[in-house]
């Protein structure tokens, strides 16, 4: 851990966006201009409001945008609660990166890729997807799964809409739990989606969302043949000091903050099944 990922630096909030009813998408750069820090895709930063309160989020920008970093950030708290009132101009504190990145010049790299998400899950899923976008040439071909509780609640669905679906050999494939009047694509949950497409198994797959979706889509996959070595996940959400002191993120032998929050699916099986 570098000491200066411990030294909170100032972000000013130049753009906010609202994607969805709970969820706004904040942009911010250092006084100077351009991004805070240097990140890699899945790694997380610590934002702060002094007097309020802090936590842990991932950056949803990818590393390739040197003008600004991303957070899109749900409303379920005290802090989200206050950054949800923000406006432009105002400055939080950033501190970061944390945890390790997807593998995406190594492991990743020349593979076609499958992302499979779920809800505010799409936010550390969206800096690699952008990443891998930018370095086209070297990546396969490119599967996007993506669902939520209704067309509403997709987030960023105009860069899914105007960019990624137009993308050179990409495939994005949307859903929503319920039917509604303004929606004419696929109904249904993204695991029984993930089924219903029927990939083949000579893909590496990124998954991201709420616990419960993770652990159906896993099975999902498993039951299409795919090998826990061929999928990766992140847990950033059980990340709380960053630096592996308070022990909030134990799971088993593994800190979430120093060994992840990036993980492959076969690094789990030893976890306790309390995970």
């Amino acid at each position: 851990m570098r000491q200066d990922t411990l030294i909170p630096q100032i972000g000013v909030i130049t753009d906010i966006r609202k994607d969805t009813p709970d969820v706004k998408t904040f942009r911010a750069v250092s006084p100077e201009g351009g991004v805070v820090f240097k990140h890699m895709p899945g790694q997380c930063a610590m934002l702060s409001i002094p007097g309020v309160g802090e936590a842990m989020f991932s950056i949803t920008s990818s590393p390739t945008n040197t003008e600004f970093m991303e957070f899109s950030i749900k409303k379920c708290g005290c802090l989200t609660d206050w950054l949800h009132q923000m406006d432009v101009g105002q400055q939080i504190t950033i501190r970061g990166p944390y945890g390790n990145a997807f593998p995406v010049e190594t492991e990743l790299r020349g593979k076609d890729l499958l992302f499979i998400a779920g809800g505010i899950g799409l936010a550390p899923l969206r800096s690699v997807i952008n990443y891998v976008l930018h370095y086209r040439e070297n990546y396969g071909k490119i599967d996007i799964v993506y669902g939520s509780r209704s067309k509403d609640d997709l987030v960023d669905f105009n860069e899914i809409r105007d960019e990624w679906s137009h993308a050179e050999n990409v495939n994005v494939y949307l859903t929503i739990d319920r039917k509604q009047e303004d929606w004419d694509g696929h109904v249904g949950f993204v695991p029984n989606y993930v089924k219903e497409l029927g990939f083949s198994t000579d893909k590496t797959a990124l998954v991201c969302g709420p616990p419960i979706m993770i652990k159906f889509v896993l099975g999902a996959l498993s039951e299409l043949g795919f090998d826990k070595k061929q999928v990766y996940t992140t847990m950033e959400l059980r990340m709380k000091c960053g630096v592996g002191k308070c022990g909030r993120c134990n799971i088993g032998s593994k800190y979430v903050c120093k060994d992840g929050p990036v993980f492959r699916c076969d690094e789990l099986e030893e976890l306790p099944d309390e995970y």
